[in-house]
């Protein structure tokens, strides 16, 4: 089923520093024993890079615009965006209602969005970002409860006050290797506010697990890079590195590596721009083939969610890719991969012994779905080699 890409962009890399490392003004934030700082993390199965085989297995049916999957422990959770629904899906295969998010004010792109998951001094909390009447925020919920009865306590905000609109809400959010929470937020349909440096909207932020500066963020406010348009995807690769999938406007969707402090420049740049004062993407596509939304990493390569585009692409660096592998050494390369087969693809994330998680949104931003309900599809990988 593999195809590969008329060659849409290939992009030279430069690697980039380690994230900066844990704020002063927080008490140790490296996550807890057996307490992931970002979705748990399967099994590897091997060196890498790996890819889908073709096999899929349908978990789940009958999901309700679902935005963000998330594994925590052996169970998993998973965000409705217009109902503001948190349901979790038992090892049985059943699905039930762990909470209603309060305030959710869902229209257009805005409701409940995305979700991660954190262990801070013993408990367990789960972190949402959604939109309300007001504005779009980050909270979080105690998660208590064993799996298949999973419950969330009050909600506490972490962060609030994001311009909200019908579209460009951004709204992916996880925990980094230092730690921090990093937040996606688009531009709310004001293209300006992500140059500028008084707005939080158009960047991607780095915060505390409750919410402070950190003290080594680039800028004196939460904004960790600016110039962003639709940021929807982040993930990390082995070697620090920060990946960012972007919407952009008419012509290009993007890739990029996230370094602190860094323009991307929308508005001012759409795609790969050779302006200096901006930084290029590290693969861009054309929005028909991309409308890209979650972002994660199975064995260093990256796996990117279509929503358009209607397709799941599989990533390689070049930087991971062993001798008698496919993929260019030290440039960017992409394939993709069920042409159609799932409808818009939402989020991905690993899933157990090295496969991976995927969940498709066939209902769009003006809330019509289409004839097939909404899924979460486990995808088998191997390893990627040529022969």
């Amino acid at each position: 089923m593999t195809r590969r890409v008329p060659h849409l962009l290939v992009a030279s890399l430069t690697a980039a520093a380690l994230l900066a490392g844990c704020s002063a003004s927080e008490p140790p934030t490296s996550a807890p024993s057996g307490s992931p700082a970002t979705t748990p993390a399967p099994a590897p199965i091997g060196e890498g890079p790996v890819a889908p085989t073709g096999e899929t297995k349908v978990l789940a049916t009958g999901l309700d615009a679902p935005w963000s999957v998330l594994p925590v422990g052996d169970s998993t959770l998973i965000s409705y965006r217009d109902t503001g629904q948190i349901m979790e899906l038992t090892t049985a295969g059943d699905l039930r209602e762990a909470a209603v998010v309060p305030e959710v004010d869902a229209a257009g792109e805005g409701g409940l969005l995305g979700l991660a998951a954190r262990e801070i001094s013993g408990t367990r909390w789960v972190y949402a970002y959604l939109t309300t009447a007001d504005d779009n925020r980050v909270i979080r919920m105690s998660l208590g409860g064993e799996l298949g009865s999973l419950t969330l306590g009050a909600a506490e905000v972490v962060l609030e006050g994001l311009d909200k609109a019908s579209n460009h809400n951004g709204g992916r959010i996880a925990f980094g290797p230092d730690g921090m929470l990093y937040i996606t937020v688009g531009d709310a349909g004001e293209p300006n506010r992500a140059q500028d440096p008084a707005s939080l909207n158009g960047k991607i932020l780095r915060v505390t697990p409750t919410g402070d500066v950190p003290q080594d963020n680039p800028f004196a406010s939460p904004v960790y890079s600016l110039g962003h348009r639709n940021p929807q995807g982040i993930a990390w690769t082995e070697d620090g590195r920060m990946w960012a999938s972007e919407f952009g406007q008419n012509t290009w969707d993007e890739l990029n590596i996230i370094e602190p402090g860094k323009n991307y420049g929308w508005p001012i740049v759409e795609g790969h721009g050779g302006n200096a004062d901006y930084v290029d993407p590290a693969f861009q596509w054309s929005t028909s083939d991309a409308s890209p939304s979650g972002l994660t990493v199975v064995d260093n390569t990256l796996f990117m969610a279509a929503l358009r585009g209607e397709r799941l692409w599989s990533i390689l660096d070049g930087v991971h890719v062993p001798e008698g592998s496919v993929g260019l050494e030290g440039v960017i390369s992409a394939n993709p991969f069920f042409d159609g087969e799932f409808g818009r693809i939402r989020d991905v994330v690993p899933g157990p012994n090295g496969s991976l998680w995927m969940i498709t949104n066939n209902t769009d931003g003006r809330g019509n779905p289409t004839p097939d309900d909404d899924r979460l599809v486990e995808v088998t990988l191997s390893p990627l080699v040529e022969g």
